[in-house]
């Protein structure tokens, strides 16, 4: 029987959500999660719940146990995750308080993360072109207008190693590209949830904006007491969101069939 069929992973000033719910210590093949999984009923749905960082913030982003983060999901049942983020802006698209549905990433990150299940005993290629769950993407569009919280639909993000912010010429050359916000968590979390057919959605808390820093070379562009002040600033619409989306999200039977079938050509080694 399932025991969640909705997992939600918190971010940086997101650390509780399921206030009374039940405490689970999971072990995986992957070792432990982030934290133990809370689980129970919000806005209907079964739920379960991971601080991404631990409840304390122990766990710098290059360090977070992304495999065992979701693949605990997975045993637990659920077909949905959704991954709340605290992001940077990297123009003036997106403002501070900014609450935006991510539609794309771009990885930069690099050194020791496990960012894949396929090194054994299943090994294939993931389609990746939409990184995030179209179906859980409309839910989360319709579930804003119905609540009334102001959201942006659409945004790239840049996933840099951390923990450092950047520096102003990186700043400067990701915004060149064209992306908009800037984040350390999306990858590899995002890809593995799609390596376990899981559909996942990305709500991103703008928390700081790196325009007037870079423009005016004085300052740094982020620090992290910012972004917990914002995040917590935000917490109310957040949770309003939240439940909203939960509420328009389909069943997971019917989800798109790009990402349940991911697996069907795996080969088992």
């Amino acid at each position: 029987m399932s025991v969640a069929e909705i997992g939600i992973i918190g971010g940086s000033g997101f650390y509780q959500l399921l206030q009374g719910g039940r405490e689970l210590t999971v072990q995986t093949a992957y070792g432990a999660p982030s934290d133990v999984i809370s689980v129970g009923e919000i806005a209907g749905r079964n739920c379960g719940f991971i601080p991404r960082h631990g409840r304390r913030h122990r766990l710098p982003p290059h360090m977070i146990p992304y495999r065992a983060n979701i693949f605990a999901f997975k045993e637990l049942g659920v077909t949905q995750v959704i991954g709340v983020t605290a992001v940077g802006a990297l123009t003036d698209e997106h403002q501070v308080g900014d609450i935006v549905l991510g539609d794309q990433l771009v990885d930069f990150t690099h050194g020791k993360r496990n960012d894949t299940f396929f090194d054994g005993p299943i090994t294939t290629h993931i389609g990746f072109a939409e990184p995030y769950c179209p179906a859980m993407r409309q839910a989360a569009i319709d579930a804003a207008k119905e609540t009334g919280v102001a959201c942006k639909d659409t945004g790239t993000i840049v996933v840099t190693n951390g923990p450092r912010f950047s520096t102003r010429a990186e700043s400067a050359f990701f915004a060149a590209q064209g992306w908009h916000l800037e984040n350390m968590t999306q990858y590899p979390e995002a890809v593995l949830a799609r390596e376990l057919t899981l559909s996942y959605l990305n709500i991103s808390v703008v928390t700081n904006s790196h325009v007037s820093a870079r423009e005016t070379g004085e300052g740094e562009l982020a620090n992290a007491a910012e972004v917990v002040n914002v995040f917590e600033e935000r917490m109310a619409d957040l949770l309003t969101l939240l439940k909203g989306i939960l509420r328009a999200l389909p069943p997971g039977e019917e989800r798109p069939e790009f990402i349940r079938s991911v697996l069907d050509d795996a080969r088992w080694v």
